[in-house]
């Protein structure tokens, strides 16, 4: 018989004989190790012990017939193949945990995310990208159209006009970081020039719904960016007003687009647009109602009047 179907069978033969409740379990010591690189503290950390966190690790090994930590002197260091296999296993996580707390699901095989914390809220579902082209912005489909037409490249002149109301992201060790605030960007609007300066250089923070929820908000960036695409989302949140001392509630609709730097490194590009209304499932009217009176992005003078020209 072949030898790599014999590979494929004592590999298939592993995972039937691993209960679904014990790879989780298996999952979170992959992950919580591979965080920490060290045994102990993960083992605190998941309230376990060595010898489980050690089995873990040298089953899921055998069944992906492949090492995914090297150890030296006590010290782990993820292999390729760890690594490789590290973001896999950190999807499924925060897919299964947010599941299970109702915080997510697909309607129309489109992301639906919802998370309530004390007076926090936020929801977010993924759109149609085609509504765009029948959104009544102005600017959404203007942007939309630069992207496509300056290939991604943030510094090509067909650009320009709408690079203003962007945030411009980069990727980097400890998560996204915010690089460029746009002077005409609803982030500056919201919270000032001098604020949106400070911000920059810090990574996207988690959201007060827990480590797993703000991974399934923001692997949406990875995979703009993996895909070189661009995605749609209505949001309703809670946003805090520039006193700090009291939130409102907002909807907004977020672009991200993936893009280049000039040398070629990869980024992504964030369009956020105030709307008075989104088509988000399970949100009540008496939640939209809230919503103060939306104040358009300065674009051509606005949506309205560039329209009507």
């Amino acid at each position: 018989m072949n030898k790599s179907v014999d590979l494929e069978k004592t590999i298939s033969s592993a995972h039937e004989s691993i209960p679904p409740a014990l790879l989780f379990e298996m999952i979170r010591s992959f992950v919580s190790l591979a965080a920490t690189l060290n045994l102990s503290h993960s083992v605190k950390q998941l309230g376990s012990t060595r010898q489980t966190v050690r089995r873990h690790i040298s089953t899921l090994e055998e069944a992906m017939n492949t090492p995914l930590f090297s150890v030296n002197d006590r010290q782990y260091t993820l292999t390729d193949a760890g690594r490789n296999a590290l973001p896999g296993a950190e999807d499924i996580l925060a897919r299964g945990i947010t599941w299970l707390r109702g915080q997510s699901r697909s309607i129309g095989s489109l992301q639906h995310l919802r998370a309530d914390h004390g007076d926090w809220h936020f929801y977010q579902e993924q759109q149609p990208l085609g509504r765009i082209w029948s959104d009544q912005s102005v600017l959404l489909r203007e942007t939309f159209r630069a992207w496509a037409m300056s290939a991604g490249e943030i510094e090509n002149p067909l650009f320009e006009h709408v690079r203003p109301f962007l945030i411009i992201y980069r990727q980097a060790d400890p998560g996204w970081i915010c690089v460029e605030f746009g002077q005409k960007s609803v982030y500056v609007n919201w919270f000032g020039q001098d604020f949106a300066r400070s911000s920059i250089g810090r990574s996207i923070s988690q959201m007060p719904a827990g480590q797993e929820f703000s991974h399934l908000i923001y692997q949406s960036f990875a995979e703009v960016q993996a895909s070189q695409t661009a995605r749609l989302d209505h949001v309703f949140t809670h946003m805090p007003q520039k006193d700090g001392k009291m939130s409102s509630p907002v909807c907004y609709q977020r672009l991200i687009m993936s893009g280049f730097f000039p040398d070629g490194s990869p980024a992504v590009m964030s369009l956020i647009s105030p709307v008075d209304v989104v088509r988000i499932t399970g949100l009540l009217p008496e939640d939209l109602t809230a919503v103060g009176p939306v104040e358009p992005l300065d674009f051509g003078p606005n949506d309205a009047r560039f329209e009507a020209t």
